[in-house]
């Protein structure tokens, strides 16, 4: 059996080059909710910063991030209805390879859209003083969210129905930073949804990238951020895994 994880990515990363409205779908919600959040909102939400933007941005690229992996599963289900799938089974290639396409076709494509909504957030007055060491860590953050999200998308594309059934767990994960820190101070929320902002995911990674960009002590918040993105992507791994193996035997 052959690793040929390299051209099953080739061939999915031509069908996104082919079809660049993919990244520039996704990209436009968030960018909308930055836009929206800026402009409109921003001179009524009190988050403590002179710069509304760079509050918001950590939350918007989550956001997008969450978008994106909805393609994944998309692309993986219609390989599947298509009977694409069966037959890459069928050649001598390692399994693990169909998926593992898949996962870093994620990677790189949330990479080109995440690179598209930071150039709007700098026309928009996003600046960071952070040094290159924190740089890297954001980028890591958000590469180890990425893959987090898309191992879990993986599940649905192998198990849906229908296309509609294979995109729909996305909704929930766009909207989760609005029950987090990424739009306000969670000291604003009423106590019972302050409990479940402050100890859900996104409110770690999104405090863990918001300090790394602006200089300050990131304490315990990173390992905790670290902690849910390797958490989520391990579990998923596995059931991703299972189901692929129920699939296509």
């Amino acid at each position: 059996m052959k690793n040929k994880t390299g051209v099953l990515l080739g061939r999915l990363m031509r069908n996104i080059l082919r079809s660049p409205d993919t990244i520039i779908t996704v990209a436009i919600t968030p960018i909308m909710m930055m836009l929206l959040f800026v402009y409109v909102f921003g001179g009524a939400i009190d988050s403590g910063t002179n710069n509304y933007v760079n509050y918001l941005l950590p939350g918007i690229l989550l956001m997008a991030i969450a978008s994106g992996v909805a393609y994944t599963s998309l692309r993986l289900f219609n390989d599947i209805k298509s009977g694409l799938m069966s037959r890459f089974i069928t050649m001598p290639i390692k399994r693990s390879s169909v998926l593992w396409a898949h996962v870093l076709t994620s990677l790189f494509s949330n990479a080109l859209t995440l690179v598209v909504v930071f150039l709007v957030a700098l026309l928009m007055g996003f600046r960071s003083g952070a040094p290159l060491l924190d740089w890297l860590a954001v980028v890591g953050i958000l590469g180890l969210f990425t893959l987090a999200l898309t191992w879990l998308s993986i599940i649905p594309g192998l198990t849906a129905k229908s296309m509609e059934g294979a995109t729909a767990y996305s909704y929930p994960l766009i909207f989760l930073p609005f029950i987090s820190s990424a739009f306000v101070p969670t000291e604003t929320m009423p106590k019972v949804i302050r409990a479940f902002a402050e100890n859900q995911p996104v409110t770690s990674i999104v405090n863990a990238v918001r300090t790394l960009l602006y200089g300050g002590t990131v304490g315990n918040e990173i390992w905790i951020a670290l902690g849910w993105c390797c958490g989520i992507m391990f579990l998923a791994y596995i059931f991703a895994s299972r189901a692929f193996k129920r699939k296509l035997g």
